[in-house]
């Protein structure tokens, strides 16, 4: 079997990454490896969790946060040209 480039998993021992299936290609051949952690072994956030983490130092103050978005958007709108038809 020749491969040009394919997906496997594995799953990695100290140095080795121990793969679930042949790969075709002789003892000895030089290959390049790019490894991505597999999602089944992620760990899953509670629902609102993300977004809850992603809002910093807001997370504690929704008031402050839509309170700083309102006046962010006024000063965005004084400083746009009115959109002609």
């Amino acid at each position: 079997m020749s491969i040009s480039q394919a997906i496997f998993k594995g799953v990695i021992n100290g140095r080795t990454i121990e793969l679930e299936q042949e790969l075709g290609l002789p003892d000895g051949q030089s290959v390049t490896v790019t490894v991505q952690p597999s999602a089944e072994n992620q760990r899953r956030l509670p629902p609102g969790e993300g977004i809850r983490r992603s809002a910093g130092g807001w997370d504690d103050d929704p008031e402050g946060l839509d309170e700083y978005l309102k006046l962010l958007r006024q000063q965005r709108d004084q400083d746009r040209p009115p959109i002609e038809p």
